[in-house]
């Protein structure tokens, strides 16, 4: 099985943006060009490319769609696009568009039953989103946190029948602090999905860290956006 390096395009008021900690009061831009960027990863290797719409997440509906449109038809990379997927109507728009994969988040919480569906039909062109923060799943554009375990939620997803999972510890995310390899491990352990690894990435021992850990890939945003990780050496690295 092979391990993607996987650029994250966060999307907000129509720019490539980072937040620290999931935190939108603590957001750095990095593009006006959302489209150039898309082509320049793909350019240095990328596969697929992991773009979040924070405008949607927040609002609870898509709100960069002419930007996934205009990311689609310039690369020829695999899109997986989240974001305020909130029901069929979004989840519809967002394949319109061209997204060849999408991420759902808090539906997985408070929708099983629809998302079981989305299985159903999406198979795997379907990915879950399990977001932790101080070891509780967090919804809402990570605003909202539950009582709920990554475990827990990991158990559900599996019985739901997902095929693809992204796993952040949002206290990591944006930090260049290294990966929580341990809350890592115990998701992949407990999916019977393939689990992409997101949050702290930074170096090319943080991505050793996580393909041993048992991850299928990893999204990495800050260490790309700063220079701090070279996305061509990172690819070869695992020979994708």
């Amino acid at each position: 099985m092979g391990f993607d390096v996987i650029p994250a395009i966060d999307l907000r008021g129509g720019r490539c943006v980072r937040l620290r900690q999931g935190d939108y009061a603590r957001e750095t831009v990095y593009s006006d060009d959302p489209v150039a960027t898309a082509a320049a990863w793909v350019e240095a290797g990328a596969n697929v490319l992991h773009v979040v719409d924070l405008d949607g997440a927040a609002a609870g509906r898509p709100a960069n769609l002419d930007a996934l449109a205009a990311i689609c038809q310039a690369t020829t990379a695999t899109i997986q696009y989240g974001g305020g997927l909130r029901d069929d109507e979004a989840v519809q728009a967002a394949l319109d568009a061209g997204a060849d994969r999408v991420v759902l988040g808090t539906a997985l919480v408070t929708r099983p039953e629809w998302v079981e569906r989305l299985c159903a039909s999406l198979a795997d062109r379907l990915v879950v989103g399990i977001d932790s923060r101080g070891g509780q799943v967090a919804t809402d554009g990570w605003r909202a946190t539950t009582g709920v375990s990554p475990e827990t939620l990991v158990a559900q997803a599996n019985a739901l029948g997902v095929r693809w999972g992204v796993f952040t510890d949002i206290e990591r995310d944006g930090t260049l602090g290294g990966p929580n390899v341990v809350a890592l491990q115990a998701v992949v352990r407990a999916a019977a999905f393939g689990v992409l690894a997101s949050g702290g990435i930074a170096t090319l021992d943080d991505l050793d860290a996580v393909h041993e850990a048992g991850a299928a890939g990893a999204i990495v945003g800050t260490a790309l956006y700063t220079g701090q990780l070279d996305l061509r050496s990172a690819v070869a690295r695992f020979g994708r």
